[in-house]
């Protein structure tokens, strides 16, 4: 499994659908496991199954929301 930064860092999760086409799941960390990795992400909760995860990264904050 690719290696992960604590929960409650901002990740970015590269995995494969059942497809086969690759997607990123972009936000907070929740948990980490053999089974499965959690992110919360703006549009909700990702579960990603531990073994389609093709790499992941700690990113920067997200930059301050625009009022309009």
């Amino acid at each position: 499994m690719i290696r992960l930064p604590a929960p409650g860092n901002r990740v970015v999760v590269r995995y494969l659908l059942p497809d086969g086409q690759a997607t990123d799941a972009l936000g907070t960390l929740v948990s980490v496991s053999a089974a499965e990795v959690v992110v919360e992400t703006r549009r909700g909760t990702v579960r990603i199954v531990g073994d389609t995860i093709i790499a992941a990264k700690e990113v920067p904050p997200a930059p301050p929301r625009r009022a309009g």
